[in-house]
């Protein structure tokens, strides 16, 4: 068969054939992954589709440059063997719970097992959640052992300061009427308007009602998770948790003019203590660059801010973010609960943000958060003050950042009162 042969049978849109049944169909929340139904964005077998998009997020782009430079065959599958989890986590009654996952496959991780005998027989299932262990190493880490804020235990923290964590990442797989509920809109005016701002990119969100997932070209998420997993399922367990928002210039090259990687490696060194004494630490890193609007966005709003006659103020913090953007953050956190359901958590009793917009999100989902850990004044960068200042004056936390008289020496440690 030629490559053109291959691949003629696609379609640019395609339209519900009247009183045809899916030969794979989803009932999103059921109790099991059989029940549930897999889900399957594949280009190579067009009759098998039962969702809008195609796997892999954001890099099925890529993957479409290989397939048209010849460097990868359009009906190559993956092969699967021994990529299962690295460790078990669920299933939890939140997975099956209506309303609580809209954003991401809960049996992602166990698509390979749960659907083995379909993938044998050619079904094109991939998965959408991947589990593996590593070790983190990070200079500050080092630096909190010198300190004596970390201790070495050879279990969570080691002797040259590396830092084990299961390591989690998750592509996003959109329940569209669970999206839209969450947002307040209707599922036909969510449709129309994933439709209109992507310039048509996906017909069938306004031709195929009868489907109703999607697998947006977005990042997606990965957890860490500090100390033992088994401990997950137990209520009694002491849950620390920092859920963080891309920002690449710092939290990768160190760029001082947010508090981005030092909130980031705080929450890191919380999370990695309560993982040495018998909590559970988790660190939610989303792929949202830029308040969501993204890098070019950022930078451009960095100039025009720099630029301004009377200098970086924290009045014009936002103002010039909604000048150049149009809105002043786009993260829209409603989606960043569902993780958490999928952790089977009910309860964070030590959440490292001030953001009360994540607060929010969490709470009004019914997550109960026990305790606000706000970064260290010490740990704010100079450069950084104006972020803070803008944020506190926009209403973006109601959590004050501590006074450098109350911290006594005690950066990275519990800071009961507040």
């Amino acid at each position: 068969m030629t490559r053109s042969n291959r691949t003629d049978h696609i379609r640019l849109t395609s339209h519900p054939v009247p009183g045809a049944k899916h030969q794979f169909p989803i009932t999103w929340g059921a109790p099991t992954a059989r029940e549930r139904g897999p889900i399957i964005g594949t280009v190579s077998r067009p009759q098998d589709r039962n969702v809008i998009g195609s796997h892999g997020g954001s890099y099925a782009v890529y993957r479409a440059l290989a397939v048209s430079s010849g460097a990868l065959d359009p009906i190559r599958r993956p092969d699967l063997t021994n990529t299962h989890p690295a460790a078990t986590i669920g299933p939890f009654p939140q997975w099956s719970e209506p309303g609580r996952i809209v954003a991401l496959d809960p049996f992602g991780h166990l698509a390979a097992e749960d659907f083995r005998r379909e993938i044998a027989e050619g079904v094109d299932i991939r998965p959408s959640i991947a589990v593996t262990r590593a070790r983190l190493d990070l200079p500050e880490l080092q630096a909190a052992l010198v300190a004596g804020r970390l201790k070495v235990d050879g279990d969570v923290v080691h002797a040259n300061g590396s830092v084990s964590v299961v390591k989690i990442a998750i592509d996003p797989v959109w329940y569209l009427p669970g999206i839209a509920a969450r947002f307040g809109t209707s599922e036909t005016n969510l449709r129309r308007g994933l439709f209109e701002q992507t310039a048509g990119m996906f017909p069938e969100l306004v031709t195929r009602p009868d489907l109703q997932v999607f697998l947006p070209p977005i990042g997606g998420t990965t957890v860490y998770l500090f100390g033992d997993v088994a401990r997950l399922p137990d209520a009694r367990t002491t849950i620390t948790c920092r859920v963080h928002d891309e920002c690449n210039g710092s939290d990768v090259f160190g760029s001082d003019i947010c508090t981005c990687r030092p909130y980031l490696i705080h929450g890191i060194e919380e999370c990695a203590r309560a993982g040495q004494t018998g909590g559970l630490g988790v660190v939610v890193y989303n792929r949202k660059e830029g308040r969501a609007l993204g890098e070019v966005t950022k930078f451009l709003v960095y100039n025009a801010r720099k630029r301004q006659e009377d200098g970086d103020a924290a009045a014009a913090y936002f103002e010039r973010t909604e000048c150049v953007a149009g809105v002043q953050d786009a993260r829209f956190q409603q989606l960043m609960p569902d993780v958490i359901h999928w952790l089977g958590l009910r309860r964070i009793d030590r959440f490292i943000s001030m953001s009360d917009m994540k607060y929010d999100a969490l709470t009004s989902q019914g997550v109960d958060i026990v305790e606000r850990v706000p970064i260290p004044d010490e740990l704010i960068p100079a450069d950084a003050h104006v972020e803070i200042a803008a944020k506190k004056a926009a209403g973006y936390f109601s959590v004050e950042p501590p006074k450098p008289e109350d911290l006594s020496g005690s950066v990275g440690r519990p800071l009961e009162k507040y």
